[in-house]
């Protein structure tokens, strides 16, 4: 058995597939074809990897934290995603799709955002290969993270609000995906994490397990060996995680942490914890573990992270929930603020507040003293700094 790629029908157990309506099923095989076909070829994985490298900026460092496993008593390793270019592990994606909507030849991109990273990666690879851009953005999301909508907009896309529901991420996805129902045959929609209709969910992973294969030789450089006690990554909708996982999935000796925002509290009502308060469902396209109420309507998230505020997690990561191949942890949003504020102190790295999410688990997880923990430090801190100020406790 292996936890990395879906069956034929993109399910990851009992999790995934592609519930869409029917005017998209030739886009999706389309898709899935082209994908499948492509990642493949060597000449596709020599330009991949090309512009990763000197467009991107990777490998990104795994650096050592003395301060952060001083104080933890342990020994842990960062890896530095907020280095890449556009400051998070997204633009890994976004060059991987924008090169596969090249070869289907569509004319436009659209994309849904929450934190805004995605969407500024999906505009850096549009503005690369000079196509159109709509990036859709909940407006409570917009304001939140407005040097992120700012920098969409000098890139040349288009920023659309979403102004349903909570304002948020969701509403975003469903804006977007209303869109490509509606423009199915010159435009791809360049989903930004491990949801969405198969293969999505695999594309997306696969696009982002250049971070858990670099760990791997990385990690090897520092202490000798390939695998790691634990990996720690927050989740939302889980495309960090499932980089970060990826390479180790099938390596039960290894411990994989998915750390979810808790909001206010695990059962105060506002929160975005879905493992803990969700169960099967099917969203924005494939069958999943989400908040929902008993006649199925989706339970509006909160989360002080925009990145992190959805009602659900992909496929893979409720495979590995119900499989209990990796553990949950939660985060309120007042341990991850503390969190980032004590990695800031101690490091000099202002991470994302999604990532912070991560280091609030820290405490949570009792280590031993020769444990090896890498942390995915999926996003940096310049796009919150008005949420820092806001929260104001430093």
């Amino acid at each position: 058995m292996t936890f990395k790629t879906p069956d034929e029908n993109g399910y990851y157990g009992d999790f995934g597939g592609a519930f869409i309506p029917e005017m998209l099923y030739p886009n999706v095989d389309e898709l899935k074809q082209a994908y499948l076909e492509m990642i493949q070829e060597e000449a596709f994985q020599k330009e991949f990897d090309q512009l990763l490298k000197d467009y991107v900026g990777r490998p990104t460092p795994l650096y050592y934290a003395p301060n952060l496993s001083a104080h933890y008593k342990t020994n842990i390793y960062l890896k530095r995603e907020d280095l890449n270019h556009t400051g998070a592990h997204k633009i890994n994606n976004t060059i991987g799709q924008i090169l596969l909507a090249k070869r289907l030849g569509k004319k436009k991109i659209i994309a849904e955002t929450g934190a805004g990273q995605h969407g500024v990666a999906t505009a850096t690879v549009c503005a690369l290969m000079g196509v159109e851009c709509i990036v859709y953005m909940g407006e409570i999301d917009m304001a939140r993270q407005r040097p992120n909508v700012e920098r969409m907009r000098i890139l040349g896309a288009e920023v659309r609000p979403a102004t349903s529901g909570s304002k948020t991420l969701k509403d975003a996805t469903n804006e977007a995906m209303r869109h490509w129902i509606n423009n199915p045959t010159d435009t791809h929609y360049i989903i930004g994490s491990v949801v969405g209709p198969h293969p999505y969910p695999d594309m997306v992973t696969r696009f982002q397990s250049v971070i858990s294969e670099e760990m791997r030789i990385q990690l090897k450089e520092h202490i000798g060996r390939e695998t790691p006690d634990y990996v720690i990554a927050c989740v939302g909708g889980g495309s960090n995680a499932a980089g970060a996982f990826y390479h180790y999935l099938d390596e039960p000796e290894v411990n994989l942490v998915a750390v979810e925002a808790a909001g206010h509290g695990v059962q105060s009502g506002e929160s975005a914890a879905t493992t803990a308060l969700g169960k099967p469902g099917v969203l924005h396209g494939s069958k999943t573990i989400l908040m929902q109420t008993e006649d199925g309507q989706v339970v509006e998230p909160y989360s002080i992270s925009a990145g992190l505020d959805y009602p659900g997690i992909g496929p893979i990561h409720a495979h590995l929930f119900a499989s209990g191949r990796a553990s949950f942890q939660y985060v309120t949003d007042e341990e991850a603020m503390q969190a980032g504020i004590q990695l800031s102190r101690m490091e000099g790295i202002i991470p994302a507040i999604e990532s912070a999410h991560a280091f609030g688990a820290l405490q949570k997880i009792d280590f031993k003293e020769d444990d090896v923990v890498i942390v995915n430090l999926s996003g940096r801190g310049d796009k919150d700094l008005e949420s820092y100020i806001k929260w104001g406790k430093y």
